[in-house]
């Protein structure tokens, strides 16, 4: 018998996660998703089939899974609301609510509480995420492999041994998105200035983006190798590349990643006052 989910929270990372639970054959009638209100849940009842319901503590109630899939700033009311309902039979807690830590989300829910973190990326709207977990010392091996499930129905799961990570997963993964949508804008502005129609050079970048990751995954050739394997001595790659260097762009990276990191572990230390 399938394990059962609840989802707190019915947005868009929620609905991702449960499409791509559903379309990997986990059972519609073992999910459960909540929302404040009845409007923001019909759509996602009638459109994947799940039960829903505007009442956490009852929807928690006989649930193994947990899922905290609302916005941190209003996390620790909505725990505050589910704690006594979660304290009575402890199920594990999975939460994909960005910033707030393992022990204050377990401490926001009264103790001694299994809890899984999760770094997902927007990717996962579309069945391609990347997310970055964490397991506290009372999740076990079942319930590791079940987060790992759940997670693997929208993307790529990797596991971290230390919490602090997940910092660097938001640095690698969780915000790099937005990293390449810069690309794509900057090499649609510079193709435009060469003189192609700007919606063809913005198709050209994505799909050499779309193509490059395909390789890439798909070789046991390191990065590194497949863009030496690109540029031949002289030639046209090897020049945009050298300039590539030249101007920095791996310096720009490092520090680019390492303030996105240093924004997650002050976000981390202002959303735990509570």
């Amino acid at each position: 018998m399938a394990s059962q989910v609840t989802f707190i929270g019915a947005g868009n990372m929620a609905s991702a996660i449960i499409g791509g639970m559903i379309e990997s054959g986990y059972p519609r009638d073992a999910i459960t998703a909540t929302a404040p209100h009845e409007d923001a849940l019909a759509p996602i009842r009638e459109r994947l089939g799940i039960h829903t319901s505007t009442d956490n503590a009852a929807a928690v109630s006989e649930a193994d899974v947990v899922v905290l899939a609302v916005k941190p700033q209003i996390m620790h009311d909505v725990c505050a609301g589910l704690r006594d309902a979660v304290q009575a039979h402890k199920p594990l807690i999975l939460s994909v609510a960005a910033g707030l830590s393992a022990d204050t989300l377990e401490a926001w829910l009264g103790g001694e509480l299994a809890v899984v973190r999760c770094m997902p990326n927007t990717p996962s709207l579309v069945g391609a995420g990347a997310a970055g977990l964490y397991a506290n010392g009372r999740v076990d091996g079942d319930q590791r492999r079940l987060a790992t499930e759940l997670l693997e129905a929208v993307g790529l799961v990797e596991w971290v041994e230390e919490e602090a990570l997940l910092e660097a997963v938001t640095a690698v993964s969780g915000s790099a998105p937005a990293y390449f949508f810069l690309m794509f804008e900057a090499m649609e502005e510079a193709g435009a200035k060469l003189g192609l129609p700007a919606d063809t050079a913005r198709r050209l970048a994505m799909q050499t983006a779309f193509g490059a990751a395909r390789m890439a995954m798909d070789s046991d050739k390191t990065p590194g190798e497949l863009k030496r394997n690109v540029m031949s001595p002289g030639g046209t790659t090897e020049r945009a590349i050298a300039h590539l260097e030249d101007a920095g762009l791996r310096r720009i990276m490092a520090e680019a990643m390492d303030a996105c990191a240093t924004r997650a572990r002050e976000m981390a230390e202002e959303l735990g006052k509570r």
